[in-house]
Protein backbone atom coordinates (compact mmCIF):
# COMPACT_ATOMS: atom_id res chain seq x y z
CA UNK A 1 0.00 0.00 0.00
CA UNK A 2 2.81 2.25 0.46
CA UNK A 3 4.51 1.77 -2.22
CA UNK A 4 1.36 2.85 -4.18
CA UNK A 5 0.86 5.93 -2.35
CA UNK A 6 4.47 7.18 -2.68
CA UNK A 7 4.24 6.31 -6.54
CA UNK A 8 0.98 8.47 -6.84
CA UNK A 9 2.57 11.15 -4.48
CA UNK A 10 5.67 11.05 -7.30
CA UNK A 11 3.33 11.37 -10.15
CA UNK A 12 1.56 14.40 -8.91
CA UNK A 13 4.72 16.28 -8.16
CA UNK A 14 6.05 15.48 -11.76
CA UNK A 15 2.58 16.65 -13.25
CA UNK A 16 2.81 19.55 -11.13
CA UNK A 17 5.65 20.48 -13.05
CA UNK A 18 4.55 20.25 -16.14
CA UNK A 19 1.62 22.77 -15.15
CA UNK A 20 4.42 25.59 -14.12
CA UNK A 21 5.54 28.10 -16.15
CA UNK A 22 8.19 27.56 -18.42
CA UNK A 23 11.30 29.68 -17.00
CA UNK A 24 14.58 30.34 -18.41
CA UNK A 25 13.79 28.40 -22.09
CA UNK A 26 14.62 30.84 -24.91
CA UNK A 27 11.65 31.57 -26.81
CA UNK A 28 12.90 29.47 -29.65
CA UNK A 29 13.41 26.63 -28.39
CA UNK A 30 9.90 26.65 -26.51
CA UNK A 31 8.14 27.24 -29.69
CA UNK A 32 10.22 24.25 -31.64
CA UNK A 33 9.58 21.72 -28.21
CA UNK A 34 5.76 22.66 -28.43
CA UNK A 35 5.09 22.84 -31.78
CA UNK A 36 7.64 21.08 -34.23
CA UNK A 37 8.00 24.86 -36.04
CA UNK A 38 11.02 26.46 -35.96
CA UNK A 39 11.28 30.44 -35.26
CA UNK A 40 12.51 32.64 -38.20
CA UNK A 41 15.78 34.60 -36.52
CA UNK A 42 14.61 38.41 -36.82
CA UNK A 43 17.52 40.74 -36.35
CA UNK A 44 16.24 44.06 -36.05
CA UNK A 45 19.45 45.58 -37.08
CA UNK A 46 18.71 43.92 -40.52
CA UNK A 47 17.22 46.36 -42.93
CA UNK A 48 14.68 43.62 -44.43
CA UNK A 49 13.48 42.79 -40.59
CA UNK A 50 13.29 46.89 -39.81
CA UNK A 51 10.72 46.82 -42.73
CA UNK A 52 8.74 44.00 -42.31
CA UNK A 53 8.26 45.28 -38.79
CA UNK A 54 7.46 48.40 -40.08
CA UNK A 55 4.64 46.60 -42.37
CA UNK A 56 2.89 44.20 -39.50
CA UNK A 57 2.87 47.72 -37.00
CA UNK A 58 0.79 49.16 -39.58
CA UNK A 59 -1.30 45.90 -40.34
CA UNK A 60 -1.58 45.95 -36.56
CA UNK A 61 -2.83 49.55 -36.39
CA UNK A 62 -4.96 49.08 -38.99
CA UNK A 63 -6.96 46.40 -37.59
CA UNK A 64 -6.87 47.83 -34.17
CA UNK A 65 -8.70 50.95 -35.60
CA UNK A 66 -11.32 48.92 -37.38
CA UNK A 67 -11.89 46.79 -34.58
CA UNK A 68 -12.25 50.29 -32.28
CA UNK A 69 -14.58 51.95 -35.29
CA UNK A 70 -17.15 48.30 -35.05
CA UNK A 71 -16.52 47.58 -31.73
CA UNK A 72 -15.91 43.79 -30.26
CA UNK A 73 -19.44 42.62 -28.51
CA UNK A 74 -18.96 39.24 -26.85
CA UNK A 75 -19.96 37.36 -23.67
CA UNK A 76 -16.76 36.30 -22.90
CA UNK A 77 -13.17 38.14 -23.55
CA UNK A 78 -11.35 35.26 -25.42
CA UNK A 79 -13.87 35.18 -27.99
CA UNK A 80 -12.51 38.46 -29.05
CA UNK A 81 -9.88 36.83 -30.94
CA UNK A 82 -12.77 35.04 -33.20
CA UNK A 83 -14.17 39.11 -33.73
CA UNK A 84 -10.86 40.57 -34.88
CA UNK A 85 -10.76 37.13 -37.41
CA UNK A 86 -13.09 38.42 -39.34
CA UNK A 87 -11.31 41.62 -39.66
CA UNK A 88 -8.33 39.77 -40.93
CA UNK A 89 -10.10 39.71 -44.72
CA UNK A 90 -11.21 43.49 -44.79
CA UNK A 91 -7.51 44.75 -43.37
CA UNK A 92 -5.84 42.00 -46.01
CA UNK A 93 -6.80 43.84 -48.45
CA UNK A 94 -6.99 47.55 -47.48
CA UNK A 95 -3.51 47.16 -46.39
CA UNK A 96 -2.42 44.93 -49.60
CA UNK A 97 -3.28 47.77 -51.73
CA UNK A 98 -0.38 49.61 -50.74
CA UNK A 99 2.44 46.95 -49.64
CA UNK A 100 2.78 43.98 -52.45
CA UNK A 101 5.96 43.09 -50.25
CA UNK A 102 4.59 40.62 -47.94
CA UNK A 103 3.01 38.41 -50.88
CA UNK A 104 6.78 38.01 -52.08
CA UNK A 105 7.23 33.74 -52.50
CA UNK A 106 9.60 34.18 -49.37
CA UNK A 107 6.44 35.51 -47.17
CA UNK A 108 4.30 32.28 -48.57
CA UNK A 109 3.74 28.81 -47.62
CA UNK A 110 3.61 26.38 -50.05
CA UNK A 111 -0.07 26.70 -50.12
CA UNK A 112 -0.32 30.19 -50.79
CA UNK A 113 -0.99 31.47 -47.49
CA UNK A 114 0.59 33.88 -45.44
CA UNK A 115 2.88 32.61 -42.47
Amino acid sequence: MYDREEYIKQLEAIISKFLEPLKGIPYPIAIKALTGCEVLPFDLSNKENQNLLELLKTAAQIAGDEAYKQGIFTRRPNEAGNHLENLKVQVKHEFNASNKDLYKPEFLLARGKIK
